[in-house]
């Protein structure tokens, strides 16, 4: 039984106009409500993606990405974004990228049959121990992470927007040392969720913003 559900992610921004408008081409979502903090939509509230303002630039490595499907590494670039490490040059199965405000993604190549609607595919979570993280999230969601021996990842399948989209929990050395602008929100029991490990950080009228085990940002709704 999970102790939380999915509910939506969201996108840290000095320029919301902008930056929506790059992330709903990117990810295949329409934006539903431009005004801060605007809306991208998809075909289930759960691909709902909200862009909020906020004052403080990208100063160091995002420990939280998106990885994303495209036709093309050069239709993102005619988007906006920046090519920080090729895939042919790094043997890696996807290209570095960095959006119009810098922050850190992954781009998957697909053939023209395998490209879908709905194009954010993963969330990268740069961790401490990515195998405790990543039991951490799977027992809050009710599933079991898996690893990948070749990367040393562990994942988490089909907790997020659908089957399809995963959480990836990568080792790094580097401390944390910003607040994150990717973050997920859940609809769970903040009670519930305080007694699993997470610390609370602070409220807000209709949700709370907790931090799980490795001090990440993440917001609570009540269930329903």
């Amino acid at each position: 039984m999970s102790l939380v559900t999915w509910q939506d992610l969201c996108l840290d921004a000095l320029d919301v106009e902008r930056m929506s408008r790059f992330w709903a081409a990117v990810g295949g979502l329409e934006v539903a409500d431009p005004e801060p903090p605007a809306s991208l939509r998809g075909p289930t509230s759960g691909h709902t993606v909200w862009v909020n303002p906020v004052d403080r630039p990208r100063r160091a490595k995002n420990r939280v990405h998106l990885d994303v499907d495209c036709g093309a590494v050069e239709d993102l670039v005619a988007l906006g974004a920046t090519v920080t490490a090729r895939a042919e040059d790094t043997g890696l199965g996807w290209t570095r990228m960095a959006d119009p405000e810098g922050n850190d993604f992954c781009a998957f190549v697909r053939p023209a049959d395998r490209l879908p609607d709905y194009r954010l595919h993963g969330i990268g979570v740069d961790c401490h121990d990515p195998e405790a993280q990543a039991r951490w999230w799977g027992e809050l969601f009710g599933a079991d992470p898996t690893r990948d021996d070749e990367l040393g990842t562990w994942t988490l399948t089909g907790v997020a927007v659908d089957e399809q989209m995963t959480l990836d929990f990568n080792g790094v050395p580097e401390p944390r040392t910003e607040p994150n602008r990717v973050h997920w929100d859940v609809r769970g029991d903040v009670g519930a969720l305080l007694a699993r490990g997470a610390t609370h950080l602070w409220d807000m009228p209709r949700w709370t913003v907790l931090a799980d085990p490795e001090g990440n940002e993440f917001c609570v709704f009540p269930p329903g």
